[in-house]
């Protein structure tokens, strides 16, 4: 079986594989967290198109941490046999507050 790699054009869905992205929280309680993320292997859907589930912690800032727990949004075609995943999600709430993480991960290979 041939690998994929991060800058290989494939048509159709590509298993085995996930999406980094780096991002910053929402603006709460005066301070925001910078957010590293590395999602699950896909998930397929009924549709044939795919999520990812993605858990963790954004990083310490202010005097504390949040966790989180979230799914990404379907495949979204980028060209080139590449797609991304829109996320939006909230953290837990630790001293008073969460924070919001939105946005679109790295592109993959795999156009659906």
């Amino acid at each position: 079986m041939a690998k994929t790699g991060k800058d290989e054009f494939v048509s159709g869905f590509v298993p085995h594989h996930n999406h980094g992205s780096v991002d910053y929280t929402s603006l709460d309680a005066g301070h925001v967290h910078q957010c590293l993320d590395v999602t699950s292997p896909p998930i397929q859907t009924p549709d044939q198109s795919h999520i990812h589930y993605t858990e963790g912690y954004v990083l310490f800032e202010n005097g504390h941490t949040h966790y989180y727990r979230a799914y990404s949004g379907p495949a979204i075609p980028v060209g080139n046999g590449m797609h991304v995943h829109y996320y939006d999600f909230y953290t837990t709430e630790e001293n008073g507050h969460r924070h919001r993480i939105r946005g679109v991960d790295q592109p993959a290979p795999g156009d659906r």
